[in-house]
This record gives structure tokens, sequence and C-alpha cells, in this order.
């Protein structure tokens, strides 16, 4: 029988076709399953098939049909997956671009390494609220209505009576501790605090500090000594300090806490105004008046107080000459630190 032989050589050329890129997929479709495809002219055999066998022609051309639908089919999958795995949407000999990436501020920095250096001789931290009241950022640190240290800070008042405002120091932080924690006691307050001064390369509206306070019997001015010079050993590495009577109206005696300039080597510069000595912060024993305000027993405890800038100790610390440049937010300088 011609048709069944014609039928025969048909399945076993669609078997030995060999597909070996995308473009013999198309070749093969076009051959085979086409409109003038050779499956379509083996259909057109029938005429040839005597009736009582065209159902044995009609299984032997879908049989052939299926097995290159499935090649066919088979084929055009793999070499279109083939094409998405090696095609890529970006240039592999472009150089690598190296992101930059994040980190703390200096300020930030200098305040943890500050709280870490206390933290290791006992000093816990209390931290209270930037708004405060009259009564815990003046009145009860020896600062009443018509005392003349109040015009040493110039403030944002929040209420027309005066009663609130945005705190000139942590010394309010200190208060409220006296007045809720349990004696003795030993405390650090860093924050941000807020004065109404002009911006300038020494100075700020905006700046935090780290104040400490220790309360308990029998504390001495040497006490006070021996805790500044161990700070300035761990934050600068030198002792060159020195205290300068001074006065604040919550403690007695006073001192200013002067620390050697880095930035010039103590030969003069503006930071240090000339004189080669950089004032960190103040310090001294706090005034009974302040106890009593907090309903402290004074003939059985005392204690000292100290405070000091961490813009200013950022300064030193990154040898910085201008305070500004911690506020700007400039990546160049801040990528530097």
């Amino acid at each position: 029988m011609e048709w069944k032989s014609k039928i025969q050589s048909l399945k076993e050329e669609i078997s030995q076709y060999k597909i070996e890129n995308k473009e013999d997929v198309e070749k093969f479709r076009i051959a085979f399953l086409g409109t003038k495809g050779k499956l379509k002219m083996a259909m057109g055999l029938i005429a040839e098939v005597p009736g009582e066998l065209r159902k044995e022609f009609g299984l032997l051309v879908n049989e052939i049909k299926n097995e290159a639908d499935s090649k066919w089919a088979l084929s055009k999958n793999a070499f279109e997956h083939q094409q998405e795995a090696t095609q890529v949407d970006f240039d592999l000999t472009a150089p690598a671009y190296h992101s930059h990436l994040g980190s703390l501020h200096p300020i930030t920095k200098t305040k943890r390494r500050m709280v870490e250096i206390f933290e290791r001789i006992g000093f816990a931290i209390f931290e209270g609220p930037e708004i405060v009241n009259d009564w815990h950022n003046f009145t009860a640190l020896n600062m009443p209505q018509d005392h003349p240290a109040r015009d040493m800070q110039d403030t944002f008042f929040l209420t027309e009576n005066l009663e609130f405002l945005l705190r000139t120091h942590t010394s309010s932080s200190q208060i409220q501790a006296l007045e809720t924690e349990k004696l003795p006691l030993r405390i650090i307050t860093p924050g941000r605090v807020y004065r109404n001064e002009t911006i300038s390369a020494r100075a700020h509206c905006t700046f935090h500090q780290v104040e400490g306070l220790y309360i308990d019997e029998g504390v001495s001015f040497a006490d006070l000594k021996q805790c500044i010079y161990y700070f300035a050993k761990e934050m600068f590495g030198s002792e060159n300090i020195r205290l300068r009577p001074s006065y604040f109206p919550f403690t007695e005696p006073s001192a200013e806490v002067d620390i050697s300039c880095f930035i010039c080597d103590q030969k003069g510069c503006p930071v240090c105004k000339k004189t080669g000595w950089v004032e960190i912060g103040g310090c001294g024993m706090v005034d009974p008046a302040v106890l009593q305000n907090c309903n402290i027993d004074t003939t059985k405890y005392n204690g000292y107080a100290f405070g000091m800038g961490i813009e200013r100790i950022a300064m030193l610390y990154y040898q910085i000459n201008d305070l500004r440049l911690f506020w700007q937010n400039d990546m160049r300088f801040l990528r530097q630190l």
C-alpha cells in the first residue's frame, strides 16, 4: 500500500529532523505543521485509501501529528528558556557602584562615648522632657523670679505667663530625679537644650549637654575633681585641665572646667580665643538650697554636679574649628567623621 509507506516515511522524517536553534524550530513548524506543510499534504492521501482502511489511516495520521506537535512545542519551550537564561538587561562589563553606608552622627557618637565613660564609674542615665516648667528649670535651682542669673540664659518661653519653656539646661532633669528617685543618687542627664543665642562658630541656639549629679553622705570637692580628671583622661587621653573659680546659682563653690586646646596645641586659635584653653563645662558642690527645695535633709546629704556641652567636646575630639558644621548636614563633612 503506497499511502501507508508514504505515512511511514513522513513519521521517520519528523523523528529524524534535527532542531539545533530557534530558527530550526520555526522551519520545522512550517515544513510539517503549516497550512502547506507535509502533514496537510499527507491528509490529502485519504482519497487513495479504500473505505475499510480509512479508520486505520486516520489513526496513523493523528499519531504522526501528535508527535510533530509535541516535538515542536518541546523544542520551542527549550530554546525560549535558554534565551531567557542567557539574556541580561545590564552591562556585565560596567564598573561596580559602591554605595555609601550610613553611620551615626558625630554628636551622637560623642554623646554615647561620654555616657559610656561615666557609666563605668557608676553613673546611671536619667532623661527628662525638653518642655519643662519654671520650677524645674529655674526656681528649684536657686533662681527665684528676681534672681540676676535668669538674665544669663536667653529662654524660649512657650506660654504668655512664662510658666512653660524649652529647657535651657538638663539640670531640670536633675531636679526631677531628686524629687522622684531614692538617695544616694548618681546620675547623668544627656539631652538637647535650647537658648536664644546668636549662632556662631562657638555657640548655637540648639545644642546638647551631659550633666552629672552625685548625692550621698560625705561627698567632697576632691571627689568632683577626680571625676573630672577621669573623664578627661578617658575622653582625650590627657589630664591637662584646669578649674577656674566661677559662679552658678545652684552650686557653691563653683568652677569652670577648661582643657588644653588640641586644635592649635595651645598656640592660640579662634576656638580657644587665643588662650590655649577651651571651656568644656562647669561644676561645683550642690548648693544646700537646691537640696532643700527637693525636700532633702542637708544635714545628712550633700553632693556635686557638673555639666558639659557635647558639641564643645566633639569639636575638641574631632578637632573641628566651627560648631555650625555639625548642624549643616553637609555629607562631605560628615563622611570624614
